[in-house]
């Protein structure tokens, strides 16, 4: 049997501050801090998957979120034995105030300083939001693990 990466979708929305939304992962992933996402269902394009689990999950409408980044998230790979290829995308326009809709999921949602990520952060959180940071578009975690 083969095993492949997944493709793993993470918004990054931001406010007219300049602080990014994220949440506190309880279940999976648990207790790590991540800018909201999920995975991309088969068929879906990125963007559509970006409006799609931000609406489920903190219910705003994204208005044209765009591509800007890929991650490959080894460390996680190598922690959890999950490995997931991250598409990062931006949305700076919204519709609607962020509320948790999945408490099952995520215990607590919070506007942060994208220079100052409260830990225990998610690696491809992090990874996305140094991209955002820096202006690039591509980053790889931890070959060793």
């Amino acid at each position: 049997m083969h095993m492949y990466p997944r493709v793993g979708l993470g918004v990054i929305v931001v406010n007219q501050d300049g602080q990014i939304l994220v949440h506190r992962r309880i279940g999976q992933h648990a207790p790590y801090y991540s800018i909201p996402g999920g995975s991309l269902e088969v068929g879906e394009s990125f963007e559509a998957g970006a409006i799609r689990e931000l609406h489920e999950e903190c219910g705003i409408e994204l208005q044209a979120p765009k591509v800007i980044a890929l991650t490959n998230n080894l460390e996680t790979y190598h922690s959890e034995g999950l490995h997931a290829v991250s598409v990062i995308l931006l949305a700076e326009d919204y519709v609607g105030k962020p509320v948790l809709r999945e408490p099952e999921k995520h215990s607590e949602l919070l506007w942060v300083d994208p220079h100052h990520l409260p830990e225990p952060h998610f690696e491809a959180s992090r990874l996305g939001v140094s991209c955002y940071l820096a202006g690039t578009f591509y980053r790889q975690g931890n070959l060793a693990g």
